[in-house]
């Protein structure tokens, strides 16, 4: 080989080790910024009177995927929300708070680069995901399960990260606040609870819900959703034939839906006879406007025989309120419960979803209207 054949190479070599050190160099920077965004929220709903038996409290927040840039991050926003709920009297040992469906679930956010998070789309905050994490991704990506093995490959590959984040943020927001907190739902793989803490498997992944006590433990095992839509089963694993769990709470025994777990009848009838007091029911519709355009139906591989309403005969927000808590078909024994909405806007991911309460049976006014201030959070509160 020649002087000149051998300079060149080596030069090649040095560029790619440069290449190489660069690139590990960029995908370790992290820079997080101090702000914060919107913290108005607005007390929509106050039913009934104070008294010694607590309440049901839902939050509805308004998120954007800024908020996720830490754990902290999302801990001071979400903390900044219950405090203004205690300032206004809503917060006492014996309430309950409910967040929406995939708050923890959005984690996967967390401790990323800037590009991710000024992405105009979902699926090039993704690329940035995978891109700056390329031996996570890689090795999640070997592990995948389901039809969308690339859509299991992103959550998989932060889901210890995630489900760590998830029990010391809302585990922490509970014993802070002195609260029982239902934390709305993330989705990770085979989520158990072994000694006071949450653990990952290696299975598929569930979209699962965990209540906190006041002590920051979660109580009993993570509710996991047993209904995902068809879109969602790509990379949700069903759980049809999962424990429906009700836990004893200072305000009473709780059972939890996830989204539209809460629109089957047998549900309700098992939430019966394990002598659900109360229900909550974390929830998130995507997709702008989608509240007042025809509901799609049940999209899932399970419609129940005893509901008789077909997709298109109400709007997406009508078909919610009727299917929904204890004024169900063919009824609940719970006397109260709440349903709350993730709101926000993630990358080109709008949502819907106006959160609602009601007791035995009747909503009444006791919830958001298409009328209510837009793009501010909203607190639902349930005297009991």
């Amino acid at each position: 080989m020649s002087p000149l054949r051998k300079t060149f190479n080596t030069i090649v070599v040095l560029l790619l080790i440069a290449m190489v050190i660069s690139y590990a160099l960029w995908t370790g920077q992290r820079p997080v910024s101090l702000y914060l965004s919107d913290l108005r929220i607005q007390l929509t709903v106050n039913d009934g009177q104070p008294g010694e038996r607590g309440n049901l409290l839902g939050i509805q927040p308004e998120l954007s995927p800024s908020d996720y840039q830490s754990r902290e991050h999302l801990r001071r926003k979400l903390a900044a929300y219950l405090q203004q709920a205690r300032d206004k009297g809503l917060i006492n040992s014996k309430t309950i708070v409910v967040l929406p469906e995939h708050v923890g679930t959005w984690l996967l956010a967390s401790g990323e680069k800037d590009q991710l998070y000024q992405s105009t789309t979902l699926k090039e905050a993704m690329n940035w995901l995978s891109v700056s994490n390329p031996l996570q991704f890689l090795h999640a990506l070997i592990q995948a399960k389901g039809r969308s093995r690339i859509d299991d490959a992103y959550l998989r590959m932060k889901a210890q990260a995630m489900a760590d984040d998830y029990q010391a943020l809302f585990g922490g927001l509970a014993k802070t606040f002195g609260v029982t907190l239902v934390a709305g739902s993330i989705v990770l793989p085979d989520p158990s609870v072994n000694d006071g803490q949450l653990h990952i498997g290696r299975g598929p992944l569930y979209n699962s819900s965990v209540v906190f006590g006041t002590d920051g433990l979660p109580i009993g095992q993570p509710q996991r959703q047993l209904y995902p839509n068809f879109t969602e089963r790509n990379y949700i694993q069903p759980a049809p034939t999962a424990e429906l769990n009700v836990v004893d709470t200072p305000a009473g025994r709780l059972g939890v839906l996830i989204g539209s777990d809460s629109w089957y009848p047998g549900n309700y009838a098992q939430l019966n006879k394990k002598g659900a007091q109360l229900i909550a029911v974390p929830a998130f519709v995507v997709g702008n406007g989608l509240w007042s355009k025809p509901w799609r139906g049940f999209r899932s591989a399970s419609t129940p025989a005893e509901v008789s309403l077909k997709p298109g005969e109400v709007s997406e927000g009508e078909a919610w309120r009727r299917l929904t808590l204890t004024g169900a078909e063919p009824g609940s024994s719970a006397q109260a419960g709440v349903c709350v909405f993730l709101r926000g806007q993630f990358w080109d991911q709008g949502s819907s979803g106006h959160s609602f309460a009601n007791r035995h049976g009747s909503t009444g006014v006791n919830q958001i209207s298409d009328d209510q201030p837009r793009h501010i959070a909203h607190l639902i509160n349930l005297w009991l």
